[in-house]
């Protein structure tokens, strides 16, 4: 008893002194796995992930992106992040029951939650009301997080004049969204469970249109006009398009461009290869070439084929008509035809020249 005590005192404490060690900040994941408990995540069949513990595992994520990968990385792609991006696998599969195969989508979500962390700090501490450059002091709070260097190198970076010019390009772009989202930090995959849960729909998925429309219904309830003209518009298409049309419902209604590797109206996590949609791509000249050898190699193919048959048709003809006599002598074991020919009187007579061509042909043909 006493020994049970002391073990869960030491793992409790472990807990805390991990905590405190900045390993992560969510408190009742790790202490929860020091008792043994390993939360299950969930997704939807678009791969998502969704409720329960879905926000508990992207909270997880991003406290552990803040701890392990520096807000001065610009490219998540960089190799030099793979040992920092291990240990980050490796802390999510400690904690949670999850795939190997779900790797891709954490990582890629990892990667979202860094920049979104690199975006917040700049706009809430290096720029004031109208968007100029701040120079400040690395904030107390993150000082766990973020050594000095690491602040100076990224308050340097946000100086450039060819950052300031892309991110200018940017915040133009997202400062006055026509239809702007309004359901905060719940995902188009949490939403969409809500909506299916809400309606008791035995369906597992919900069109884009249909979810692109309720995720701009703010606290009132109710959509904007604009919104519901959309919608309006994709209801329309949706009769008249055909299923194998390779632009999405939505994104003619809204006549927009589709971007390549996303789906427009599904949110985080949704491909086109997850929905299994075919985009229509014109072949290049090195794919025209492979199968133009391919089909030159498949018709070689038959007309050898071809010609193996007419080969094997004519060696039967030929060995029916060598046999046109049913009349089969009985040959002394030991003598050949030939040597029955040899010695025949009509040999003999050939030989010494008293056959004519014209007997030999009349014996050939059987009226010699």
């Amino acid at each position: 008893m006493a020994d049970d005590q002391h073990e869960e005192v030491s793992k409790k404490v472990s807990a805390e002194e991990e905590i405190r060690r900045g390993i992560t900040v969510m408190r009742r994941v790790v202490q929860g796995r020091s008792r043994g408990i390993i939360l299950d995540v969930y997704w939807n069949n678009q791969g998502q992930l969704i409720e329960p513990n879905g926000h508990t595992l992207t909270s997880f994520i991003g406290a552990l992106v803040r701890n392990e990968i520096p807000i001065t990385c610009d490219d998540w792609r960089n190799k030099e992040l793979n040992e920092s991006k291990e240990k980050i696998w490796s802390e999510i599969k400690r904690c949670f029951n999850i795939e190997e195969e779900r790797r891709g989508f954490c990582m890629k979500l990892a990667g979202k939650l860094l920049r979104g962390f690199r975006t917040f700090l700049s706009s809430k501490f290096l720029k004031d009301a109208d968007g100029n450059f701040v120079d400040a002091e690395l904030p107390k709070k993150y000082e766990s997080l973020i050594s000095a260097e690491e602040w100076e190198a990224f308050k340097s970076k946000r100086q450039d004049p060819v950052f300031q010019r892309i991110s200018a390009t940017n915040r133009e772009r997202a400062s006055s969204p026509a239809y702007p989202y309004r359901k905060g930090r719940v995902g188009y995959g949490r939403l969409e469970q809500s909506m299916l849960q809400k309606e008791e729909s035995s369906e597992t998925s919900l069109p884009a249109h249909v979810l692109w429309k309720e995720a701009r219904v703010g606290k009132s309830g109710v959509p904007q006009e604009e919104v519901l003209h959309v919608y309006q518009k994709c209801e329309e298409l949706s009769q008249s398009l055909s299923p194998d049309d390779t632009k999405g419902i939505l994104s003619r209604a809204l006549d927009v461009p589709e971007y390549s590797g996303r789906v427009r109206g599904k949110g985080f996590g949704v491909t086109p290869t997850s929905l299994s949609i075919k985009k229509g791509k014109a072949p290049s000249n090195r794919e025209l070439h492979a199968r133009l050898e391919a089909m030159q190699a498949e018709l070689d193919a038959l007309r050898r084929e071809r010609e193996a048959s007419a080969s094997t048709v004519y060696r039967d003809a030929s060995d029916k008509n060598s046999i046109n006599c049913t009349f089969q002598p009985n040959i002394p074991e030991g003598i050949s035809h030939c040597q029955l020919y040899l010695s025949s009187p009509y040999y003999r007579m050939v030989g010494k020249g008293k056959v004519h061509n014209d007997q030999m042909i009349g014996r050939a043909s059987g009226h010699f």
